[in-house]
């Protein structure tokens, strides 16, 4: 699975939209979208920034981890 299907499933298992994940970790919500359309990806500080707002693991967020 790839980071795009990976955000996509916790925004869902979140019930987050691109602006509510946006305001959680302090982006635009263009941001998200750059993501989500793979034209750019997140660099250390805003995977960390997921994973603390979400308190989810590092590997489920990088696909290590299948829950």
């Amino acid at each position: 699975m790839d980071f795009i299907d990976i955000l996509k499933d916790i925004m869902i298992d979140y019930n987050l939209n691109q602006s509510q994940l946006a305001n959680k970790i302090g982006l635009k919500q263009s941001q998200i979208s750059e993501w989500l359309k793979g034209k750019s990806k997140p660099g250390y500080d805003n995977l960390k920034a997921i994973c603390l707002a979400l308190d989810i693991s590092a590997d489920r967020l990088l696909g290590i981890d299948d829950k």
